[in-house]
């Protein structure tokens, strides 16, 4: 089960979450606000936030956010929008999970176990085999991908370098490499990389995407210490520049 943070200022909704994740089997705390959400880390370890968007003072965006910058928390975004860009926006600022209210109750708790598995599984991601140890000790490897490949983790989001690095992707992260390692070496145009995100089609004025490019690019450059294989295109979009197999 899920430690659970469930940061919603209406304090009705806020009881009737809580009341339910815990009779779940969960550990839930709530939060009327940002700052309460920033005791209540303070106090104890949270696996996964639970996020309204329209809070008082900072905004669920700006929350996302700023904790995504520093940490793999889990996100998952409530809001009373509709609108197909808040929801592009959400996964922008690195949430996993948006949802839509009035949202059921089972459906919210099946997304929290749903993410709490995946972030086990990427948590015990197998690690890379000590090249010092005696070989006839050492674990066959997992794949039998060549070892200078990159390998994409569909089921944890994770990209995984040839020296065993890893990179935890947030939610149009995921879709965007999922584009782009299906054909490495061929270019993916903007324009389909905009509707896999949700848009209606490539708008030049729409700088989304190149500004989350530019955010995984840097993640991967401090968690992998090397910077990631992908290339724009000019006039086209991006390649993922390199081998690279999926599991």
């Amino acid at each position: 089960m899920a430690r659970i943070a469930v940061v919603e200022d209406e304090a009705p909704l806020r009881t009737d979450l809580v009341e339910y994740l815990s009779a779940c089997g969960h550990e839930v705390g709530g939060c009327a606000d940002g700052k309460e959400l920033e005791q209540l880390l303070d106090q104890r370890p949270i696996d996964i936030i639970i996020l309204d968007v329209n809070l008082p003072g900072e905004g669920g965006f700006s929350i996302a956010g700023r904790l995504r910058s520093h940490s793999e928390v889990g996100i998952i975004m409530l809001t009373a929008r509709g609108l197909n860009v808040d929801r592009v926006v959400g996964l922008e600022v690195g949430a996993d999970v948006y949802m839509v209210k009035p949202v059921e109750l089972r459906e919210l708790e099946a997304q929290v176990r749903t993410l709490a598995r995946r972030m086990r599984a990427g948590a015990s991601a197998p690690q890379p085999i000590d090249s010092d140890a005696d070989s006839h000790h050492s674990a066959p490897p997992v794949t039998s991908t060549a070892a200078t490949e990159w390998i994409y983790d569909q089921l944890t989001w994770t990209l995984i370098a040839p020296d065993g690095k890893s990179v935890k992707l947030t939610g149009n992260e995921r879709v965007f490499v999922s584009l782009l390692v299906s054909r490495p070496g061929e270019p993916v145009s903007r324009d389909e990389i905009f509707r896999a995100l949700g848009k209606r089609g490539w708008d030049p004025a729409d700088r989304s995407v190149d500004s989350m490019v530019r955010r995984l690019r840097a993640k991967g450059l401090t968690a992998l210490e090397q910077e990631l294989p992908i290339e724009s295109v000019h006039s086209v979009g991006y390649a993922f520049a390199a081998p690279v197999g999926l599991r």
